[in-house]
């Protein structure tokens, strides 16, 4: 009865994973059309800063067809994030109590906007502001023309600093929620903490000021963030009682 149990899991899985990949999939092709467009429109921050007349180069033969398919595997990939992350919950749910379903469902859901709001707090603001800056202390002497491969993968690292820096509120809140830590200690320990986002800014972001201030400077304010909404998030409490029986709400 117990393998059974498992290879239905296993079976389920398996299903769940691969209407994921399938969607993905559907939406990949359907942007591949547009990939040279979507590459543009990430090139936007750098183009602008550049002088007019300004372009990126590419140095590899096939890197101006592969780079772009790449632009498109990764909108692809945020566009069907609600529905992998859905497959995801409802793979996990019916084994949750629930007092459990109540509290992950809203996490997962709140770690994946700020996931998304870190992303586009880079894109829109974070590089307008680093690349004119930049550009404006560059030797005049010089012409700048970035190599379009090395810009992609400087911009998903940034992304990704991003998107991680902006769930420093989920993490905060978790870290009470387990009972690991309390609100107190987090504030005696926020100096600690500043000193940590600053070190992580520094080795992340280019070996400039204004990169590093614009992700350090947003840590520490969602730090802060995390407390107050952790003020809301009792501690678990212990479920001695539960671990001996099913949930009640498959």
């Amino acid at each position: 009865m117990t393998e059974d149990t498992f290879i239905s899991h296993l079976i389920e899985l398996r299903d769940r994973l691969l209407r994921a990949l399938i969607v993905f999939a559907v939406v990949l092709l359907a942007l591949i059309p547009f990939s040279a467009e979507l590459y543009d429109l990430l090139a936007t921050p750098m183009m602008s800063a550049l002088p007019e007349g300004s372009k990126m180069i590419a140095t590899g033969v096939i890197t101006p067809f592969l780079v772009p398919i790449k632009v498109a595997m990764m909108v692809a990939f945020v566009l069907t994030l609600p529905f992998t992350l859905y497959q995801a919950w409802s793979f996990v749910a019916p084994g949750l109590y629930k007092h459990e379903k109540s509290f992950v469902l809203p996490l997962v859901v709140a770690s994946t906007l700020l996931f998304v709001i870190g992303i586009a707090f880079c894109y829109l603001f974070v590089f307008n502001t680093v690349f004119h800056f930049i550009n404006q202390i560059a030797p005049k002497s010089i012409s700048v023309a970035p190599d379009i491969e090395n810009y992609l993968n400087f911009v998903l690292t940034m992304f990704l600093a991003f998107g991680l820096t902006f769930e420093t509120p989920i993490v905060v809140v978790m870290l009470t929620r387990m009972g690991l830590v309390t609100i107190e200690q987090l504030r005696e320990a926020r100096p600690y903490f500043i000193v940590i986002a600053f070190v992580i800014a520094a080795v992340v972001t280019p070996p400039d000021v204004v990169s590093q201030l614009l992700l350090a400077v947003p840590m520490c304010l969602l730090f802060e963030v995390g407390l107050i909404a952790a003020r809301f998030v009792p501690p678990r409490a212990p479920a001695a009682d539960e671990s001996f029986s099913p949930p009640t709400d498959a």
